[in-house]
């Protein structure tokens, strides 16, 4: 049995086709999978109230089902994170105050319509595993994200620049050839 929570995802209705991660992973894998709980959003377009309504979902959760630290902060088995070009993880996007906040599990971001909700830096880095996914090139990104994955693994970054360095220390950096195409040889294994 597997309970999946979601990293971020926009306040919208969870059956939003364009808008709602669940919808879409529900089509692309979810209804196949037997034995997953997935800890659902409540669809409301309040950021806020999502934020609250959510963690208080995952405070629920049985210690056995989410295991928590010392200092209570949850300690999943797997984190998967995305990482953007800007080096927002989440929606912890660089210069916002969300990513320096310590005292919550669950965030609210209101920078984009609609808001959205994201986990806290500390609750993503705090997992068992933090593998961090980029892949994937664009005609805007012929390279893929590799300045931002220079800048994530390599860089002198702080997480108010770019939040992804909060999570350097903790990931594996799981990218494509694009995106690994500008690290120098110390990072790169081939496998």
């Amino acid at each position: 049995k597997t309970t999946l929570a979601y990293v971020n995802h926009k306040c919208v209705p969870m059956d939003d086709s364009a808008l709602a991660t669940h919808a879409k992973a529900s089509k692309l894998f979810l209804d196949g999978w037997a034995g997953v709980h997935a800890v659902l959003m409540d669809g409301r377009e309040n950021a806020a109230n999502e934020a609250d309504a959510y963690e208080a979902k995952l405070r629920a959760l049985p210690e056995a089902t989410l295991p928590r630290a010392a200092d209570g902060t949850p300690i999943f088995d797997m984190m998967l994170v995305g990482v953007g070009d800007d080096g927002h993880v989440g929606s912890l996007y660089p210069k916002r105050d969300e990513v320096a906040r310590t005292d919550r599990w669950v965030l609210p971001v209101t920078m984009k319509t609609p808001g959205s909700i994201t986990l806290s830096l500390p609750v993503m880095a705090a997992a068992k595993e933090v593998i961090i996914a980029a892949c994937g090139v664009s005609e805007k990104y012929p390279q893929g994200k590799s300045d931002a994955m220079k800048r994530a693994i390599e860089g002198a970054e702080s997480i108010r620049s770019f939040p992804a360095a909060g999570l350097r220390e903790r990931a594996t950096w799981l990218i494509d050839e694009a995106a690994a195409s500008k690290l120098s040889a110390a990072y790169i294994t081939s496998g």
